[in-house]
């Protein structure tokens, strides 16, 4: 199976941009003599014993850099299973690109400082971070899926979500762990503010930068540079150890070097007094001043020594404070994951109990306002029958005048008109006060619920930028 066309030329865009080639590689079958990866061991990952091994023939090139891969980047996966020599014998190019995605990974953790992402275009930093991505969330199986990963897009089984291979602005698989980078985007999603959802950019500035400031690479850097640490610390203590044996040794010589000069001196003074001859004399000076001088620069060795054990002590004792620095980072930093976590779950549950709450609110209000229209209706219809009559009786009023004689009945209808309009006035202000009154106090009722949820929503997210804020803090002076 053919490898992921994109994939491979952000490997290759990479590779580029260590600047260890005189002209740019094109291809990854210009890699199978493996002289561009030591050479970005040796200058990019400052390995000392590279160098060297740019003169050996490709088997020993080979063996280096499957050993430094071992020792650094120290994947639970086997290294033999993951990267067969023979392939890259062979000059298979999957395995060519396996190294790279491996190099890649232990500069970007390696870098103390951040590195400059501007050169790359955008879809090349988004299959870059794809690539980091899928390396950090998938350390114990990377035998299994990393050549799935290369081919085409990540197996069901793996991290990375399904939709990674379709859209250039999500090049992060979604994880149920809480993001720092998607806190404030929860948040903001959850207001009902357009100012506040207009602040948000549509996608990444620099994806390599995003994925690089997210807790799981943070934390995986602080691992790797505390194992570093105590590594060191650990040659160092080794280091000192044989010097402090090979000082003990110096002091033994010197303690019988100073016991045979209490001899000779003895001796010297023997002579001295049966009045030896001269040139027995001077061999016995002689051989004083070998010894005086052999016995000075014994002195002076030892004193390095001393001064060399001192410097060792001092750097141990500041490696001991740089570890417990970092594991206190590391401890923060989880602390930190903890309480964003509480915090966002805190926020989800409040405002799903809010939605809830409105929606349901919502139906009852649709409910009464259908039977506030219902009764509406109603009242139109009995203010049309009762006009209607009105108007009848206005024209038999009309005829009933024109007849004196039936003035009394014209009276008594004149009354019973009166009557109707009072009743149809009623009817009209009785139907509107009920209804004002009703909207009033559904207003009111939505108009505190809208309010209780805006506060809520505030709180939650101003939580949630404070602990952002202050973890970026930690970070920046880290």
């Amino acid at each position: 199976m053919p490898l992921h066309g994109a994939r491979a030329a952000a490997l290759l865009a990479w590779v580029n941009s260590t600047h260890v080639c005189s002209e740019p590689i094109r291809e990854l079958s210009q890699l199978r003599d493996c002289s561009v990866f030591i050479r970005i061991i040796h200058g990019k990952l400052r390995s000392e014993d590279a160098e060297s091994a740019l003169e050996q023939p490709l088997p020993q090139r080979i063996g280096f850099i499957c050993a430094f891969l071992q020792k650094h980047c120290k994947h639970k996966a086997a290294l033999e299973s993951l990267i067969p020599a023979q392939q890259l014998l062979e000059g298979e190019e999957l395995a060519l690109a396996k190294v790279a995605v491996l190099l890649l990974y232990h500069a970007s953790m390696s870098c103390r400082s951040p590195a400059d992402w501007s050169e790359f275009t955008y879809e090349t930093q988004v299959e870059l971070a794809a690539i980091l991505r899928f390396v950090l969330d998938n350390e114990e199986s990377l035998s299994e899926n990393l050549e799935l990963f290369l081919q085409r897009k990540a197996p069901p089984s793996s991290a990375g979500s399904s939709s990674e291979e379709h859209s250039p602005l999500l090049p992060f698989p979604q994880k149920r762990e809480v993001r720092f980078l998607e806190l404030q985007r929860i948040a903001s999603s959850s207001s009902s503010s357009p100012s506040t959802n207009n602040a948000l950019p549509g996608a990444p500035s620099s994806p390599m930068g995003d994925i690089m400031q997210t807790p799981q690479f943070q934390l995986r850097r602080l691992k790797k540079q505390l194992a570093a640490e105590r590594e060191n610390r650990d040659e160092l203590e080794v280091e000192l150890a044989e010097n402090r044996k090979l000082l003990a040794e110096k002091e033994a010589q010197i303690t019988v070097m100073q016991q045979r000069i209490d001899r000779l001196a003895l001796l010297n003074e023997k002579h001295a007094a049966d009045q030896l001859e001269p040139k027995e004399m001077e061999e016995l000076r002689e051989k004083n001043e070998s010894l005086l001088a052999r016995l000075h620069e014994t002195l002076r060795q030892c004193q390095d020594l001393k001064t060399e054990k001192g410097q060792m002590e001092r750097k141990i004792n500041q490696l001991s404070e740089e570890n417990g620095d970092l594991s206190f980072k590391l401890r923060d930093i989880r602390s930190h994951m903890v309480q964003l976590q509480e915090a966002l779950n805190v926020l989800s549950v409040e405002h799903n109990a809010a939605l809830a709450q409105a929606q349901e609110k919502q139906g009852q209000l649709e409910t009464e306002l259908r039977g506030a229209l219902q009764d509406k209706k109603c009242s139109e219809e009995k203010i049309e029958i009762l006009q209607g009559k009105v108007s009848l009786l206005e024209d038999q009023l009309v005829q009933l005048g024109e007849c004196s004689s039936q003035k009394g009945e014209v009276l008594g209808d004149v009354l019973k008109l009166e009557e109707l309009k009072q009743e149809v006035s009623a009817l009209t202000s009785k139907a509107l006060q009920s209804q004002r009154g009703l909207f009033e106090e559904e207003k009111q009722q939505l108009g505190s619920l809208v309010s209780s949820l805006q506060n809520s929503l505030s709180e939650s997210r101003r939580r949630l930028e404070e602990l952002e804020q202050e973890l970026r803090e930690r970070e920046a002076s880290s």
